[in-house]
């Protein structure tokens, strides 16, 4: 085959957009006298246990579904690094949500649920029961934990914050350069590095590894592999160090009307042991419930595949999305195993390579798409691996083999 370039034009993120995330992000707070740090926490079969070096003010748990999560915040904490896992919590990941409070996540293996909890006499740990239950028995809202009176610190006097609303991600970010042919019936595939700016993702404890960095080098030398194939045309969603909203990821391959969606990413684990890539697509449930949400919105001037849904009924819609979904995650599902296939000569992968979750970037209704953590950066051999050129490489030519092999199956259907 013979292929050509496309012409050359400059993505660049709406400054104003960048701006006001920053400013809404900015918080300048008088801290507590007494803040407690997270130095411990052990998820052991049903119970958990978390450790502070100082008091904290109190703590509430609430649930996340899709997938099944549950989360602590912790108010008057500061957030410490990962955590050890095991039985119904597989992975632990914390992280400052304000500059009082940390937010603990705990991703479970099944559904589960806090019965109950309490901090110590003195203040210093905290103790969650948890307990596996059905899908349906998981509950909205918070439960609240309360250190003894005399042993709980005192919450900030005074915060000053700069505040600036931010509304729903519009259609404004300037749209990205497309390598490759220069011919439009080649197919589009858009490059997602996850995180970016101000939102740096996991952080390594292995030298000064970033998921921002990381992805965005993965991202290119992606890029760059596919555009050495030249048998598909390929765009990066950021191409710097910037931050994007999660559904201006995805819109950006809506707006280009791309084939194939991917998103990278290089995650943290609770245990440093724990290795290896996963290939994520769209679940069932979270297919139900974004189509469900598309088909209930006022405006149907949507236009879904192809078909501009302004003039149709609320039951016509919900047809026509629903089945555009139901097919365009089973090209995803269908790409994710041809992921795993080409790629796994070149990486490893985890004991089950392909999972199901609720991502905000997988929910383009009519765009096939995949996350990909590429591994963990918890994990000594995964962070020398990705952070490394023949890492990339390697994992270059596997996504690439992978995209290649799609669109060459596809050409033999039609």
């Amino acid at each position: 085959m013979k292929f050509d370039w496309t012409k050359k034009g400059r993505r660049m993120h709406k400054q104003a957009m960048a701006l006001a995330s920053i400013l809404a992000s900015a918080l300048l707070t008088i801290t507590p006298a007494q803040a407690g740090s997270i130095n411990q926490i052990e998820a052991n079969g049903s119970q958990i246990t978390i450790s502070f070096d100082d008091l904290v003010e109190g703590a509430s748990t609430f649930s996340l579904l899709g997938p099944n999560r549950i989360a602590i915040d912790v108010q008057g904490g500061k957030a410490g690094q990962g955590g050890y896992a095991s039985g119904i919590v597989k992975a632990v990941r914390q992280g400052q949500y304000n500059p009082n409070t940390a937010r603990i996540v705990f991703d479970l293996d099944r559904p589960a649920v806090i019965t109950n909890g309490s901090f110590s006499d003195d203040g210093r740990s905290l103790k969650l029961r948890l307990q596996a239950v059905g899908q349906n028995e998981i509950a909205s809202g918070r439960q609240s934990f309360l250190p003894p009176v005399k042993f709980r610190a005192e919450p900030p006097r005074k915060s000053y914050s700069v505040k600036m609303p931010l509304g729903k991600p519009r259609d404004s970010v300037r749209l990205p350069k497309i390598y490759g042919p220069d011919d439009p019936s080649r197919p589009l595939v858009v490059i997602d590095a996850g995180h970016g700016g101000h939102d740096p993702g996991a952080i390594s404890p292995h030298g000064d590894a970033r998921e921002k960095n990381v992805t965005l080098a993965i991202a290119q030398a992606i890029r760059d592999r596919l555009v050495a194939g030249g048998r598909v045309r390929v765009a990066l969603t950021r191409d710097s160090d910037e931050f994007l909203v999660l559904e201006e990821r995805y819109g950006i391959a809506r707006r280009l009307d791309a084939d194939l969606f991917m998103s990278i990413h290089a995650d943290a684990a609770g245990n440093e042991t724990a290795s290896g890539a996963t290939v994520y697509t769209l679940s069932e449930v979270a297919s139900d419930r974004e189509a469900a949400k598309l088909a209930s919105r006022e405006n149907k001037a949507n236009i879904i595949n192809g078909i501009n849904l302004g003039g149709a009924t609320r039951d016509v819609s919900s047809i026509l999305i629903d089945l555009t979904q139901r097919e365009t995650m089973n090209v995803s599902a269908d790409f994710a195993k041809l992921l795993h296939r080409e790629s796994s000569r070149q990486m490893a992968f985890r004991k089950i390579p392909h999972r199901y979750a609720s991502f905000v970037v997988l929910k383009a209704p009519d765009t096939p798409s995949v996350l990909f953590e590429t591994g963990y950066l918890t994990n000594k051999e995964d962070v020398a691996f990705l952070n490394s050129r023949s890492g990339r490489t390697k994992v270059a030519s596997g996504v690439a083999s992978a995209i290649e092999s799609h669109f060459a199956r596809k050409l033999a259907m039609r």
